[in-house]
């Protein structure tokens, strides 16, 4: 799979230019960029023969989800599917073929996933036509819209590496005085007389309250996009923006508890330790057991409850604290890749140990801008800490800048931490395939260098 899909940005926002000078010819209302929005989702649950042989059967349904801009001049689409990551094959036909067929340039579309974990990990084909067809179809219901900004705060996420109390090194639990980025940003499009069409909405966190579950599932990020919907009376589109979660996990896990130690217990018993390790899914637990069984019924439950609340800001936002709405607005788009230097790892274990590296070719890092109005959204192709969201939102010019993350392809990088997190012994640093010192910089830059070019 390539890292570099497509050439340099710049060149690719030529194109784009040119397709939207084609556009704007004919619009009879290119001139003032009036606002038109259109929202659809589609389902792509594997159901049958198509679930896969290690999923045990459907908890919820997933999605693929899409809002549709056009301003006369060009047009924009924001969308998320229920998915762990998407391939870079995918989001190349994807795109190419929403340019090609519905005039949405490359550059000015948002593909991001939710990276839900209850779901298969090795697609590769098989649903990239529903995730055209959902763009397509919002492209069919665009209608005259306004749109608006706004920001509130969930406490449902929180940093997820923390010193093992026992072992002294470094694991996975709640740190509630980790780096942690509480806020929820918000996009609205409404008809002007009020009536909710689609809403965007960008947050931070795992999608893994249901991934040992092995069921299929939206998992928190699922479960908040339908209570939205349902509370909007099922006349809006909800769709989530994945944002800087790769050191952030919902503040009640199970999994890394009471699931874990039962978990270790049951695979010391056959002769494996697995103290240091993470076994994919619910392998090897035995759900006989009624421990088993209660804290797993649990997770479902939690799952509904995080979603609900996550939705409920998200309404809280829209009720009273977006800013005036706009019905014109500039649509750009452009798209760079960076490089940084690349590591192997030669060991194992999965955290609290130094890990031992081998140079390694450089690797891409896929970014992304769209700049709709004033509202800035950059997006990164892999998992990263919150930190380097963090800074780039403190250094855009821009008041709405948020960040998406897991969009539009999938690096090869594993995470990327910033560079204070590298003296960390987690998870997430010793498996990183990028040599410290370079990532967090040239992505906050890159995004950076990217505004300009949008502006």
């Amino acid at each position: 799979m390539s890292v570099f899909p497509r050439p340099n940005g710049r060149v690719r926002k030529m194109v784009a230019l040119a397709a939207s000078a084609v556009m704007a010819a004919g619009a009879a209302y290119a001139d003032d960029l009036a606002l038109k929005a259109g929202a659809a989702k589609v389902d792509i649950t594997p159901m049958g023969e198509a679930l896969p042989k290690n999923f045990l059967g459907v908890l919820d349904h997933i999605f693929a989800r899409a809002i549709v801009i056009d301003n006369g001049e060009t047009r924009a689409a924001l969308v998320t599917v229920d998915a762990g990551v998407i391939p870079d094959p995918i989001w190349q036909r994807v795109t190419e073929k929403a340019e090609a067929e519905l005039g949405i340039p490359a550059e000015n579309v948002m593909l991001t996933a939710t990276h839900t974990h209850s779901v298969p990990f090795g697609w590769d084909e098989g649903y990239e036509d529903e995730i055209y067809e959902a763009i397509k179809d919002a492209a069919s219901t665009l209608q005259p819209a306004e749109m608006a900004y706004g920001t509130g705060v969930s406490y449902i996420n929180v940093n997820r590496n923390i010193i093992d109390p026992e072992t002294n090194r470094w694991w996975e639990g709640p740190n509630y005085e980790g780096p942690s980025d509480k806020t929820v940003a918000v996009v609205t499009f409404e008809t002007p007389e009020g009536k909710p069409i689609g809403v965007y909405y960008n947050y931070g966190v795992h999608a893994v309250l249901t991934g040992n579950l092995d069921l299929i599932s939206g998992d928190l990020p699922g479960a908040a996009s339908r209570y939205i919907e349902q509370s909007l009376g099922n006349d809006a589109i909800a769709v989530y923006s994945n944002g800087a979660a790769g050191d952030q996990n919902p503040i009640y896990f199970q999994q890394t508890y009471d699931l874990r130690e039962i978990r270790i217990e049951d695979y010391a018993k056959r002769g494996e330790d697995i103290s240091n390790a993470m076994p994919p899914g619910g392998k090897g637990m035995d759900r006989d057991n009624p421990k088993v069984a209660m804290l797993m019924e649990q997770q479902k439950q939690m799952t509904l409850s995080m979603g609900q609340m996550l939705g409920e800001e998200v309404l809280h936002v829209m009720r009273s604290g977006l800013e005036r709405p706009v019905s014109e607005a500039s649509i750009t788009g452009t798209q760079e890749i960076v490089m940084c230097p690349g590591r192997n790892r030669l060991d194992k274990g999965r955290a609290g140990y130094a890990g031992v590296y081998e140079d390694a070719d450089p690797l891409g890092i896929q970014l992304s801008m769209l700049k709709i109005g004033d509202t800035v959204i950059g997006g990164v192709n892999a998992e990263i800490f919150t930190m380097i969201a963090q800074r780039f939102k403190n250094e855009s010019p821009y008041k709405h800048t948020m960040m998406t993350t897991l969009t539009n392809g999938m690096a090869r990088t594993g995470y990327i931490p910033n560079d204070a997190a590298y003296g960390q012994y987690t998870f997430e640093v010793v498996s990183s395939r990028l040599k410290p010192g370079c990532a967090e910089t040239a992505i906050v830059d890159g995004l950076l260098d990217l505004v300009e070019e949008v502006e």
